[in-house]
């Protein structure tokens, strides 16, 4: 018997629903990036507070520095806490409140319960733990690929991203997927 069969069954629709299934599962997880923008660069801006670098300034022995100005504390917490606050609102919708071609998030904790590591605070908090966790996890894989882009000299200029799709999102991706498999 192939390991793969339950997951790749032959029709291909159903195949498309698997992987569409699983990218709405991880959206609240994926859009921290989103939340690290707001917090750490929109609302510092718009609200005039700073933001706080998380390598201070320092440079790496290549003479440049280790992340720059893009990534922050805000921003690692912010994105972190934006996805949680996601992960409890797919949660919302998934109660029933939307019918199911409605819900634009597959709700991550259907498949949890009182006995795993994250129930805290009942549902709700499992949602919030579930997504903060994911959300901090994407956060740290954007910020080594960040590291590796420096060092590779495809830093970033201003608002123009850096000449590389892949250290651009396959770090994050692969760090949710990873810190999903370990803890969850």
């Amino acid at each position: 018997m192939d390991v793969l069969s339950p997951f790749l069954p032959g029709d291909p629709a159903i195949s498309a629903l698997n992987i569409l299934s699983v990218l709405m599962m991880y959206g609240p997880f994926y859009l921290a990036n989103t939340g690290a923008m707001l917090f750490g660069k929109w609302i510092p801006e718009k609200l005039g507070f700073s933001s706080i670098t998380i390598d201070g300034g320092r440079n790496w022995r290549d003479g440049f520095r280790l992340l720059g100005d893009g990534k922050t504390w805000n921003g690692l917490l912010g994105g972190a806490v934006f996805s949680g606050l996601l992960t409890m609102f797919a949660h919302y919708l998934w109660l029933g409140r939307l019918s199911p071609d409605a819900r634009p998030f597959v709700d991550p904790t259907l498949l949890s319960g009182p006995d795993d590591w994250f129930w805290v605070g009942g549902e709700w908090g499992a949602a919030f733990a579930m997504g903060f966790t994911l959300g901090l996890a994407c956060m740290i894989g954007d910020t080594t690929g960040s590291f590796i882009k420096r060092r590779r000299g495809l830093k970033r200029e201003g608002d123009e991203s850096s000449k590389a799709p892949l250290l651009d999102t396959a770090p994050f991706a692969i760090a949710i997927f990873v810190a999903a498999f370990a803890l969850f």
